[in-house]
């Protein structure tokens, strides 16, 4: 990343060590899959792939593209969402990008987190009396906020510990246990099980049940967070054929690993019995049970939560970071500029641990556990999705107020026609998926519909006016003299113009002496 010093003088800009396809590959399986998320999927049977399928052509492979061009058109400009978005359309709508990114993730947690709780619910070997546990809001509560807080004060170290432990927990945690899932499966069938699903049910859903396409539109979700591998695309040799590449193939193990470990569950679960937040641990136990190795459910669980601590660990610095650097760039008040001795941003991370402990509290209003899962799971789709919005409609943009900009990684070589094919489905697919969670699906008890649709609307209106207010009350002194935040291509004052193109020559000499 291109830096200068609190003089001016640019200091050089590290590209680092080229990563090949598989390493890339890997890198976007991990930030992607989740397996909390299968048994939402499981009560569709044969039609889940459907669904899956449908989501990574109009929505992960659109990402995945767009955030590489962007990236490799900004490989020394920090930011992310804020550069992407600040560049087209303003410095404003930038902040409500990368704002609602973080606030998206902020919000995560709770739901991420029920998922832990319920894991850790299932270490003992009295599995009705696990499932009665799990489904206890005040034990889940307790645990939510245990476990976020001991991932916060972690974070408040620095990120060498948040490293190590994403690393292995996102293997650990989510690529074995899935692979263990699947061939229990496989060997469950081959043995004479029987299976819930029926394997000659329709594949293209029936679109004339409005519920489930509702409940169906959460899977965008799903694929949320691809973008975070286009920052890599200067570190990949000929970007333009083994970006794809990678693209594709992550895309294509992503898309396997939700299709087969749904179809995993849906074979040993009734679609009737599936809950969304332990059936994927019932799952596991009802194999373990009928091969006999019941011992063999703690160890799966252990793992399941381990793989939740290292996934929060990854968002809690992750996304906070980025608005410490918008923060310092004159965008937030000061005290949200704090860091402490290690560099951590300690007051990003305060509030936003007191947001997950307000969120969380939620749970003793809603009717279940599976409620509040469910409505936070809602209200986090449709704030990342406005930020992809704003991002496709970037990337578009751009091509027309930066067409000569250099772009190392090109969706279509020659003209724009395929730029607007891919973004546009990506707008239209994002849209669509944003109106349709505003509906309340009926598969899931939510008591009141007045509390569901108060959320949502109330949530949305609340966090997409928060950022223009906190704007409207910038001061000059909220600027960091000693940031090192690249100014935007369009501000044409000399000393912007002037440390722009000295970040420029830095990033060039650096990856000069590279080559």
């Amino acid at each position: 990343m291109a830096t200068q010093t609190s003089s001016g003088t640019p200091s050089k800009i590290k590209t680092g060590a080229k990563l090949g396809i598989f390493t890339l590959m890997i890198m976007n399986i991990v930030a992607v899959v989740s397996l909390r998320g299968l048994p939402a999927e499981a009560e569709y049977g044969m039609s889940s792939a459907f669904y899956y399928l449908f989501a990574a052509l109009v929505f992960l492979i659109p990402v995945s593209l767009v955030a590489a061009e962007l990236a490799a058109m900004f490989p020394y400009q920090q930011g992310g969402m804020f550069r992407w978005i600040g560049e087209a359309f303003g410095s404003k709508a930038g902040f409500l990008g990368i704002w609602l990114q973080w606030v998206e993730s902020t919000i995560w947690f709770p739901t991420v987190l029920t998922f832990g709780a319920v894991s850790l619910a299932f270490i003992g070997m009295d599995h009705v009396a696990d499932s009665h546990l799990a489904a206890n809001r005040f034990y889940t509560l307790a645990v939510v906020l245990a476990i976020y807080w001991i991932a916060t004060l972690i974070s408040m170290k620095g990120l060498g510990w948040v490293g190590k432990v994403s690393k292995i927990g996102g293997i650990v945690g989510t690529i074995i246990p899935v692979i263990i899932l699947v061939v229990c499966a496989g060997v469950y069938l081959a043995t004479g099980g029987h299976s819930e699903m029926n394997f000659h049910g329709d594949f293209i859903p029936d679109f004339s049940k409005f519920d489930n396409i509702v409940l169906a539109a959460s899977i965008f979700l799903f694929y949320a967070g691809m973008e975070m591998s286009g920052v890599h695309v200067r570190q990949i040799n000929n970007p333009a054929v083994n970006y794809p590449k990678a693209v594709f193939g992550g895309a294509l193990v992503t898309v396997l690993i939700f299709v087969l470990g749904t179809y995993a569950l849906g074979i040993i679960i009734p679609a009737k019995d599936i809950n969304l937040v332990q059936s994927l641990l019932v799952g596991f136990d009802n194999y373990f049970e009928a091969f006999h190795m019941n011992w063999f459910t703690p160890i799966i669980a252990i793992a399941l939560a381990f793989g939740v601590l290292a996934g929060v660990l990854t968002w809690v610095a992750g996304p906070s970071k980025g608005i410490l650097a918008v923060g310092q760039a004159g965008y937030l008040p000061p005290f949200f500029q704090k860091t402490n001795k290690a560099g951590v941003q300690k007051n990003i991370l305060l509030v936003q641990g007191l947001a997950v402990t307000v969120l969380s509290l939620l749970f003793v209003v809603m009717p279940t556990v599976q409620s509040f899962y469910q409505i936070l799971s809602q209200l986090t789709v449709l704030l990342y999705l406005i930020a992809y919005l704003l991002m496709f409609m970037a990337v578009i943009r751009l091509r027309y107020t930066m067409k000569n900009a250099k772009r190392p990684f090109r969706i279509g070589s020659k003209g724009n026609w395929l730029l607007w094919v891919v973004a546009g489905v990506g707008l239209a697919g994002s849209l669509l998926a944003f109106v349709l969670s505003f509906f309340p699906p009926d598969q899931i008890s939510m008591g009141s519909t007045s509390v569901w649709y108060g959320v949502l609307f109330g949530g949305v209106a609340l966090f997409v006016i928060l950022p223009f207010v906190i704007l409207a009350f910038r001061k000059k002194s909220w600027i960091d003299p000693n940031s090192d935040f690249v100014p935007f291509h369009w501000q044409k004052d000399p000393a912007s113009q002037a440390a722009l193109e000295k970040a420029r020559e830095a990033f060039e000499a650096e990856e000069k002496d590279g080559q």
